[in-house]
């Protein structure tokens, strides 16, 4: 699943009767030894927004993983954060609207590309579906490996660990004996919470609207019980269920309670103080969350890009603090 936005029709998937429906991703292969992408360090590149709840589960299983400390291996390049009508850019609008520039290194061979589905089409030039993020580039073959969220954090589990430091070979954070556990919790989590919160935003009809805001907010209901005096969702160690979860949740105060209408409750608040613990913590005690989590580019990007939701543009100073301390 990718971000909900982000294309040469950059607009959200919303049908006729008001419901919003993510596009499937369609470049689906790893990075694997034996493959047709072997790993290798300065081969590949991630594009990512930071404002991308999708995008960001790349980047943290990048910085647990500490590929970061490994020159070249896996250097990250930054959309603009602003999604203009022609998708995500890879130079700076020119828009009066809230943004943050591009950053980090180009992509070489395609220095003077502006957007993002430039590249899709030098990856596919049939390609007609929207430039979604993130993605996984090949500068060896000139095209993209996998812009699938979910099989990306997969593959980046375990795919580079002979170049990493020692202490995080062999780690994994989809262990052979709790896959069934997180499969499930993934199940689940993933078009009610994930997804429920996109589907709750882009309704065009109360009804669409009401088939997913309930929902939301009964998994939400369900996962606060089912962190009772729990640290983590599966088993006693960080898994993907986890990294899966907090980047929905950790944008949820900041925009999606307001900006797309999730305002039954918030996060923070009282209603749910397990899930409210478990959220900071992450956030507080680990600094693969806490380094990849950007408040100013999430909230730039939802407030300003989404121009039919919030037409002013206008991006609001709250809620504050964004994320609230420990004790």
């Amino acid at each position: 699943m990718s971000t909900a936005n982000g294309s040469a029709a950059s607009k959200p998937s919303v049908s006729s009767d008001g419901r919003f429906r993510h596009q499937s991703s369609t470049f689906r292969d790893v990075i694997a030894t034996g493959t047709r992408f072997e790993p290798e360090i300065g081969r590949y590149k991630l594009i990512v927004s930071y404002a991308c709840p999708w995008a960001h589960r790349a980047l943290i299983v990048r910085a647990l993983k500490k590929m970061d400390q490994v020159e070249d291996l896996l250097p990250v390049t930054v959309v603009d954060t602003f999604l203009d009508e022609k998708g995500w850019s890879l130079k700076e609008v020119s828009t009066d609207r809230a943004h943050n520039p591009p950053s980090g290194p180009r992509i070489p061979g395609f220095e003077n590309t502006r957007y993002l589905r430039e590249l899709y089409l030098a990856a596919d030039p049939n390609y007609e579906l929207r430039a979604t993020v993130p993605v996984i580039w090949d500068t060896k073959h000139n095209t993209i490996v996998n812009n699938e969220s979910a099989e990306v954090i997969r593959f980046l589990d375990t795919a580079f660990d002979q170049f990493l430091p020692e202490e995080v070979q062999g780690v994994t954070y989809y262990p052979k004996e709790l896959r069934s556990e997180i499969d499930s919790v993934n199940g689940w989590v993933l078009p009610t919470v994930n997804s429920g919160v996109y589907k709750t935003g882009f309704a065009t009809t109360m009804e669409a609207y009401l088939e997913n805001v309930e929902p939301l907010f009964e998994s939400l209901d369900r996962l606060e019980k089912h962190l009772q005096d729990k640290k983590y969702l599966v088993g006693d160690q960080l898994t993907e269920a986890d990294i899966r979860l907090y980047t929905t949740t950790v944008r949820f105060d900041t925009v999606y309670f307001g900006h797309f209408k999730c305002n039954l409750h918030m996060i923070r608040g009282g209603r749910f103080p397990n899930l409210h613990r478990w959220l900071r913590e992450l956030y507080w005690n680990n600094e693969a969350f806490r380094s990849t989590t950007d408040f100013d580019s999430i909230k730039k990007h939802y407030y300003a890009s989404h121009v039919k939701i919030n037409p002013t543009g206008i991006v609001p100073l709250g809620p504050e603090p964004h994320i609230e301390p420990l004790n």
